[in-house]
């Protein structure tokens, strides 16, 4: 998959696709039927397969104090759509001047003159251009004027008959629902980080952890989990079932801003500086204060337990 960060001077060869447009955080199972019709279309009629996206997530831009709400950071985003079989992914820059360009004015410079798309798909909620005053319709009247098909994908239900949404997904992962929060993503939901230096508590304890910050990720309910933890190597993604803790520590003195300690059970070796990809599989218990290090130690043994027998007969990871 290509990448490109501007919509001038597209590569002629991937120019003419069919174009899914969105912010497609989470890229969950709604985002995954936009790209499923694209794809569709453009294998039919020979084309790229392209998708278009916005980083920073206009969200952040509009509303920055807003504590994180991110599924998907760009990095781990990326990971999503690229498994979707996409051919090129234009991300846009939401700044000051993309924020003011007008709808028309995004049809023509990037859909037209930049892609020179055959094809446009998006969601039935879909708005762009300043002020979002270019919805499906305006999109569909600018796609008769302009000469490019346009596909309007309509809500996907789950089976209890709610609609895929970012949204719920978030309100499931606070709420310590990580796995109903999975069936709408149609994966489970992970974070995504490089590991750095914490301060060896977990090492004096016997369990020593990996490291992560949140980041622009969004804040899940505090607590252990049953988790499942990709290793990158330069071979590939390698992972492993372990144990993981999200939030303030308050036995070991509260930290000012939550943490994520993973635990890999059965591994050996040094993780300072690699990536890490962690799956939230289950939500094991709340996080507590213990009076002593003894008490939490003896906490974890049985973490460690419950984690072990939720990973055994939950779904590995493909």
């Amino acid at each position: 998959m290509q990448i490109l960060r501007h919509y001038e001077d597209v590569p002629a060869e991937l120019q003419g696709g069919a174009a899914a447009l969105g912010n497609f955080d989470g890229v969950h199972r709604g985002h995954q039927a936009v790209f499923a019709r694209t794809r569709d279309i453009a294998r039919g009629a020979g084309v790229p397969l392209v998708a278009v996206t916005f980083e920073p997530h206009p969200r952040s831009y509009f509303r920055p104090l807003d504590p994180p709400f991110r599924l998907t950071p760009f990095r781990n985003k990326v990971h999503h759509i690229e498994k979707l079989g996409v051919d090129l992914l234009m991300v846009l820059h939401f700044d000051e001047d993309l924020h003011h360009m007008s709808a028309e004015t995004f049809v023509h410079k990037v859909l037209v003159e930049g892609l020179r798309a055959s094809h446009v798909v998006v969601g039935y909620d879909f708005v762009f251009g300043h002020e979002r005053t270019g919805d499906t319709a305006f999109l569909a009247a600018m796609g008769a004027q302009c000469g490019f098909g346009i596909t309007i994908v309509e809500p996907v239900r789950s089976e209890d008959k709610g609609i895929y949404s970012s949204t719920l997904i978030r309100n499931h992962l606070r709420a310590g629902r990580p796995a109903e929060a999975a069936a709408l993503l149609g994966r489970p939901f992970e974070f995504e980080g490089r590991v750095g230096h914490g301060n060896a508590m977990g090492r004096d304890l016997g369990y020593p952890t990996a490291n992560l910050s949140f980041g622009e990720y969004l804040r899940p309910a505090f607590g252990i989990y049953a988790v499942r933890v990709g290793i990158e190597r330069p071979d590939g993604l390698i992972w492993h079932d372990g144990v993981a803790s999200f939030g303030v520590r308050p036995t070991i003195g509260k930290d000012e801003e939550p943490v994520l300690e993973a635990y890999i059970f059965d591994f050996s070796g040094d993780l300072y500086g690699l990536h890490l990809r962690i799956q939230l599989i289950e939500y094991i218990r709340p996080e507590v204060k213990f009076d002593d290090l003894k008490a939490l130690t003896a906490q974890i043994d049985d973490d460690c337990r419950v984690a072990r027998e939720i990973l055994a007969r939950s779904v590995s990871n493909p």
